[in-house]
């Protein structure tokens, strides 16, 4: 009975053990922890078992939602398979920050980040795509490896613009901060074990870690603009709709 309106996905390596946690926004701003999965690495699979146990307890992704992702392509895939059209997909603009940072020199780190934050925090997505592919030409010039890890993905990290979100609903979506924030929480919890019996045991606490996470959690920072966010998305996903119906008449024609 849930309402959904956005999914955020991340993984951590914790204790040795890789696990994908998903984290639930409902219509009201509420954050519930939905599904914690423990693998050797985040493959493909393995997200596709996380999403294929959610849709088993009755996650509805037929339903146009917002999904908030570091920029995994596996993630990435399992989004599509399972809810196709429906999937409006948020890169984090935090992650999308430090890998292209990377490619960098340290000394010109600073000013790379500076800019990336002023286009990611224009309001409208034409001026961020614009500010991003200045950006783009220029380290095409000096650096290529950084600009095609800015050009991979880019528009997906614009997302939240294109729907036209802003203030702190559009700040608290543009990045897995949330998920972040909370694996440092457990983490914490977890340095009470000084020694671990077995990966059934760190999935265990690390849940129970999770859940505790969750009773302490205040609603969404921006929850009163879900509404515009809600109606933004079913507004963008019949748009689709009709261009892919109006494709399909031209092919056919």
């Amino acid at each position: 009975d849930v309402q959904l309106c956005t999914l955020l996905v991340d993984g951590t390596c914790f204790k040795g053990e890789s696990l994908l946690v998903a984290i639930g926004i409902d219509r009201l701003g509420n954050k519930l922890v939905l599904g914690l999965v423990q693998a050797a690495s985040e493959n493909a699979s393995v997200v596709g078992e996380l999403f294929s146990q959610l849709q088993e307890r009755g996650l509805d992704f037929s339903r146009p939602m917002l999904y908030v992702i570091d920029g995994s392509r596996a993630l990435r895939a399992a989004i599509q398979r399972h809810a196709g059209d429906a999937a409006f997909i948020q890169r984090c603009q935090i992650h999308k920050l430090r890998n292209v940072a990377e490619y960098v020199r340290e000394s010109e780190r600073a000013a790379l980040k500076f800019r990336m934050r002023a286009a990611y925090a224009m309001p409208e997505a034409v001026d961020a795509r614009n500010a991003l592919y200045r950006i783009h030409d220029e380290l095409m010039r000096s650096n290529p490896s950084a600009a095609d890890s800015l050009a991979e993905g880019l528009e997906e990290t614009l997302t939240l613009q294109e729907l036209g979100i802003r203030g702190k609903l559009r700040r608290s979506f543009s990045s897995t901060n949330i998920i972040e924030s909370c694996f440092s929480t457990v983490e914490q919890i977890c340095t009470q074990v000084k020694r671990w019996q077995g990966g059934d045991q760190r999935l265990r606490w690390v849940a129970s870690a999770l859940v505790y996470v969750e009773s302490r959690w205040n609603r969404l920072h921006g929850h009163m603009q879900i509404p515009v966010l809600v109606h933004a998305l079913e507004s963008a996903y019949q748009l689709r709709l009709r261009e892919k119906r109006a494709a399909t008449q031209t092919s056919a024609a």
